[in-house]
């Protein structure tokens, strides 16, 4: 136990001396793109999870007809390869090797003539059809089955220890065996095992479990141990590049949103849950979707934003409720989410495929720019969300209905970013019907339909594109928050485990005054000195973005201390790099200050850095706004 701890303390520690590796400031440029890029994730990954379907009651038999159906129905063709088996597949942890056993009475094949377990047989029949095989664990010693759903089937048998199967402790032993001998293809590693196995666990003072002092308060993020959270995480990435070194592989980080991992799962894994669970009604679908929404700029190529799975088929996303599955869809294609099926396809109708087979959503979810929408307008009534597509010209737009009843809309051209004064072609993604839009266009939402449509007309600024045009080329290497906040924007409707049950649903997922496209870190209208920008980036200071370069020549901004801030009395001071050297760097800028036109040279650089230097130690630094910030050809 001893030992244990002083590794996970030395993990933390490197961890905490790598973020230093810039000098002493992580503001200081460094001509690289930080995000991840182990593992192999350039687009969302699609496919299909046993839980929703099954929970813990999984075995072979429906695993297998799952994954015959994703071949049968042409999802598979379509891009749902992934077969991903969730908790309830363990028996045990063997004694005294650690070897992890199969419960081979539910995964017969499973069984070894040496009397052993494996899973290669099966991931072997899965990579037969063209599919790829996928596997769940824990960061903790215990899973969320032991921690959180104890009743359900197939819990781990055995002593205290054999029925420890997470992966603390055994992270290098486990990655090895799962993705190694039985060649998984992604893992799945939840957090229940760091949360929820404290002293005061019912289960743990029964002698059922091991104690292991929580490293997250879900519900007080001060009192959780980031560092020491995101240290074991680490450690799993870095036995999987171990194991695959040629990058073979997906690491689903499944922390929901807890512990700042919107912060750092960017830099670790290929897609990461900003929530907790979802569940099969309109209120938790928002509270899902909220959830990654305003993070446009935390998602990109190689690690995706992840809010849940696809509920639809299921309760309030049946075929008995067409527009909420429609919306459903249609909102995590916009947002780029993994397309992750939670559905028992044993029971897939022809109506269930049109919605989870739509050429032109999937098309929009694994277009080749990885761009997640950007809100256009935001409102607790209506969202129109926008995304650029892979060619630069086109766009992706929905016009979401949050609420129960009729609502009237408008859409317009400058929303688009599109000339008002030209034709706007308008190709409905579920019916294929074009319609024509000049400047703007009123629009009926039925109670929660999402409109959703592709978009092309004349872009209003054809010589480039804005920064808040091309989310995945944008990366807040360092976003500036001080003091991780909860974002109280996300829905918060009651959770169908808990109900009314305690004092209420609160915020609880950090990410308030983290970077955003189009809007201030705090949601509100880019301003400064007085002038309003549809168009920019909104940080704080002492921030450093990373921005990818296309082929792109000149860089130029509007830059200044936007009207919201709350800390003003330091000017501050805006700089651009360009691959690690310093292009161009403006004079102090005092609050209330005109804009400033900022811009540099930037033809063959490979990386820009966008940098904002403030007063340091500020536990709410200053707004700044980079206004109608462009690369231009």
């Amino acid at each position: 136990m001893n030992k244990r701890i002083a590794t996970l303390a030395a993990l933390a520690s490197a961890f905490l001396a790598q973020t230093a590796l810039a000098g002493s400031d992580p503001l200081a440029a460094t001509g690289q793109w930080s995000v991840n890029a182990r593992g192999s994730a350039p687009l969302p990954p699609m496919g299909w999870n046993s839980w929703n379907a099954f929970n813990s009651d999984v075995n072979e038999e429906k695993v297998m007809a799952s994954a015959q159906a994703l071949v049968d129905s042409g999802l598979a063709a379509k891009g749902y390869r992934y077969v991903d088996i969730d908790d309830g597949w363990w028996l045990q942890r063997r004694m005294p090797d650690g070897r992890l056993l199969i419960r081979t009475a539910n995964f017969p094949s499973a069984l070894t003539p040496d009397g052993g377990t494996s899973f290669r047989p099966l991931t072997d029949r899965l990579h037969a059809m063209g599919l790829k095989a996928g596997i769940y664990s824990d960061i903790g010693r215990n899973s969320c089955g032991q921690a959180f759903t104890s009743t359900f089937a197939n819990q781990p048998q055995g002593s205290v220890t054999e029925r420890e199967v997470g992966l603390y402790g055994h992270a290098g032993q486990d990655i090895a065996l799962l993705m190694g001998d039985w060649n998984f293809d992604l893992i799945k590693v939840d957090g229940c095992g760091i949360r929820a196995m404290g002293p005061d666990n019912p289960t743990v003072k029964s002698g059922q479990y091991r104690a292991l002092q929580p490293l997250v308060d879900y519900d007080t993020l001060p009192r959780t141990d980031i560092p020491a959270s995101r240290a074991l995480y680490e450690e799993v990435a870095q036995a999987l590049a171990k194991t695959r070194p040629d990058n073979s592989y997906v690491f689903s980080i499944c922390l929901w949103g807890a512990a700042d991992v919107r912060s750092w799962a960017k830099q670790v894994g290929n897609m990461s849950r900003t929530s907790e669970d979802i569940s099969p009604n309109w209120e938790r679908m928002l509270h899902n979707f909220d959830s990654s929404v305003r993070r446009e700029l935390y998602a990109h190529p190689g690690s995706w934003n992840d809010p849940d799975m696809l509920y639809v088929g299921t309760g309030a996303f049946d075929m008995g409720h067409p527009v909420e599955a429609r919306s459903h869809m249609a909102l995590w294609a916009m947002l780029n989410a993994p397309l992750i099926i939670g559905y028992d396809l044993r029971k897939m109708t022809p109506a269930l495929l049109d919605v989870l087979g739509n050429p032109r959503l999937i098309a929009l979810n694994q277009d080749a720019a990885g761009n997640q929408a950007v809100l256009a307008y935001d409102s607790d009534t209506v969202q129109i969300l926008v995304k650029t597509l892979g060619d630069g010209k086109e766009k992706a737009v929905a016009i979401f209905n949050r609420t129960n009843a009729p609502v009237d809309a408008v859409l317009t051209a400058a929303q688009l970013k599109m000339l008002g004064d030209a034709d706007i072609t308008l190709t409905d993604l579920w019916s294929g019907i074009t319609t024509h839009l000049k400047g703007e266009q009123k629009l009926q939402l039925a109670p929660h339909e999402t409109l959703i449509y592709r978009a092309s007309g004349a872009r209003a600024h054809p010589e480039g594109l804005y920064l808040s045009e091309q989310p995945a080329r944008v990366n807040p290497a360092v976003d500036g928050v001080v003091e991780p906040e909860a974002d109280p924007l996300i829905h918060r409707g009651t959770i169908p485990w808990s109900s009314t049950r305690g004092g209420g649903q609160h915020p609880q997922y950090a990410g308030w005054g983290g970077a955003r496209a189009d809007a201030t870190p705090y949601g509100q209208a880019l301003k400064v000195g007085g002038k309003p920008f549809a168009t920019g980036l909104g940080v704080l200071a002492n921030s450093r973005i990373e921005v990818r370069n296309g082929g792109f020549r000149h860089f130029s901004a509007l830059v200044g201390m936007d009207d919201s801030a709350r800390t003003r009395d330091t000017p501050l001071t805006f700089a651009i790099y360009g691959d690690g050297r310093l292009l161009a760097r403006s004079k102090p800028l005092p609050f209330g200050a005109a804009p400033f036109r900022l811009e540099a040279n930037i033809s063959g650089m490979k990386i820009v850095e966008l940098v904002v230097i403030g007063r340091k130690g500020e536990r709410y630094p200053a707004v700044a706004t980079w206004g109608e910030a462009v690369m231009d050809k």
